[in-house]
């Protein structure tokens, strides 16, 4: 029997854990490989070349669209999300499944029957192209109201207007709240310049702002500025020479 080389990205080890469990019952599907995110997982699909993928699609350092728009190889797709019943129906028409979290056992067992009837070689129905196009239309843009993140057992909601500025470090980002507390965010800059409100403007590479929140405005080294916002520390953000012209089209400056 012709096995599925399948690969699980997910950044929930429970839900990878139940997922395994779940398709240990079937012998057409071989897990070969895990990935906590979108990062991981487009290292361990360029090299494995796997048949299948089950994906998540929010993930920190990489959401799940944003790998599928970098790979050179396109494996068959199972997301494991929600959508609404538009989202659902297309997935179905273009012989992309979905699974509602947490996965109940019967909806997979639809699933692997579905897999088990496609001929993986089928370009016109798993190319990126096609995949890709369907996911713009499957994710319109939703702007954000609330940010959600982890305090210790806690999950918090930080109303956006709370938020003076988002921080690139490394591998992580950062939330900076106007009372001068910072959170560790599970979004990408790439996300959050999705789904922000307009008010959010990308300054350079490491930072958005809030531009509710700018006191002011210094003139700096090479034509830059600094950004000085009207939170407790008064902070200041350089800004990048290739993002002038989002700060002077939202300032008219």
């Amino acid at each position: 029997m012709e096995k599925f080389k399948t690969i699980l990205i997910d950044d929930e080890p429970l839900a990878i854990s139940r997922l395994r469990r779940l398709l240990g019952e079937y012998e057409v599907i071989q897990v070969i490989d895990e990935a906590v995110n979108g990062r991981e997982g487009l290292e361990k699909i360029e090299e494995l070349r796997p048949d299948l993928i089950f994906l998540d699609i929010e993930m920190p350092l990489m959401s799940g669209f944003e790998m599928l728009s970098k790979l050179s190889y396109m494996p068959v797709v199972v997301f494991a999300t929600a959508f609404d019943q538009y989202a659902i129906k297309a997935f179905e028409e273009n012989s992309i499944d979905y699974l509602l979290k947490p996965v109940e056992k019967d909806r997979l067992k639809k699933t692997i029957e579905k897999l088990q009837q496609l001929k993986l070689k089928d370009e016109s129905k798993f190319s990126q192209t096609n995949l890709l196009e369907l996911l713009g239309q499957l994710n319109p843009k939703k702007e954000l109201h609330t940010i959600t993140v982890k305090s210790g057992d806690k999950i918090l909601f930080i109303p956006i207007s709370d938020i003076s500025y988002f921080q690139a470090e490394d591998k992580y980002v950062f939330l900076n709240t106007v009372d001068n507390k910072q959170y560790l965010s599970n979004y990408t800059l790439s996300n959050l310049e999705e789904k922000l409100p307009e008010s959010f403007v990308r300054i350079s590479r490491s930072n958005i702002v809030n531009s509710l929140k700018i006191k002011e405005l210094e003139r700096y080294f090479n034509g830059k500025f600094l950004v000085v916002l009207n939170d407790l520390k008064g902070t200041k953000l350089e800004t990048g020479t290739s993002f002038h012209d989002n700060l002077k089209r939202l300032l008219e400056l």
